[in-house]
């Protein structure tokens, strides 16, 4: 007996995989990119490693909302600026204790947090590129209220920052953040047009009363440095090395006397 003859429709689904196989990479698929300019302001993209691109690309092509926060001043220097927002769970801390807001914030691994808002609105966050005026952020998120129940989604936070000289000519800091949000739902992204104001104008109070509630936390150091350092070193403590540089950056503010690290007692 002969052999049996390739059927037809096998034989061009073997061609049609080893085209796709031998076809080149690049001709299959466009490489991810990110745009540099941002709302008129320009980041480095260029230094973000290929991988992060590809994850962030999507949210900001595909976006669900998109917001600028800023200028706005911080009444913080530099230094205290750059220090708690390389470590959110002592600003969020020293927020808590001073009332100025129900946040919380954990480090899971260096350049990696969980944080909550106390408001409904909590998720990871991950840094992905710094340098001395640029932050760029990865956000997985989610938020519960009664318009919007258990929606989850995805964000690209964009931060630029530059010192300046606040009221009295004291030094400051000035936040610009461009936001990307996505959500997660298809049937929520489906309704973009209806959700879009709802989200945006959520996303947008968030950020601004962040925003707010550290300049109220840099007022805070300035007028009350002692009452910072009370609830900063309050059991249970924050690490040592955090109260140490506490206490060294509020007792070279200006208008400020040297912190006394018992503070005064609560009523």
């Amino acid at each position: 007996m002969g052999s049996r003859p390739v059927r037809q429709p096998a034989l061009g689904l073997l061609i049609l995989l080893l085209a796709v196989a031998l076809w080149p990479a690049t001709v299959r698929s466009a490489p991810c990119t990110l745009a540099a300019q941002h709302v008129g302001l320009t980041f480095p993209v260029e230094q973000v490693s290929a991988e992060w691109v590809c994850r962030l690309q999507p949210i900001i092509d595909n976006h669900t909302t998109a917001r600028k926060i800023g200028p706005i001043t911080t009444a913080l220097t530099k230094s205290l600026y750059i220090h708690l927002l390389d470590h959110p769970h002592v600003a969020a801390a020293l927020i808590n204790r001073l009332d100025l807001a129900p946040y919380k914030a954990e480090t899971r691994e260096p350049g990696r947090y969980w944080g909550s808002d106390g408001e409904g609105t909590e998720g990871i966050v991950q840094l992905v590129y710094q340098d001395h005026t640029s932050r760029i952020y990865y956000l997985e998120g989610s938020h519960q209220s009664r318009l919007l129940p258990n929606v989850t989604g995805k964000a690209v936070i964009f931060l630029r920052m530059a010192a300046v000289k606040g009221e009295g000519q004291s030094e400051a800091m000035e936040s610009t953040i461009v936001s990307y949000t996505r959500l997660d739902s298809r049937v929520l992204a489906g309704m973009v047009s209806l959700l879009r104001p709802l989200v945006g104008s959520i996303v947008g109070k968030k950020l601004a009363k962040g925003i707010d509630v550290v300049n109220r936390l840099g007022l805070e150091m300035r007028q009350h440095p002692d009452r910072v350092m009370f609830e900063a070193t309050d059991p249970p403590p924050l690490e040592a090395e955090e109260v140490d540089f506490l206490r060294q950056s509020l007792a070279g503010l200006p208008h400020a006397n040297r912190p006394d690290q018992k503070g005064p007692d609560r009523k």
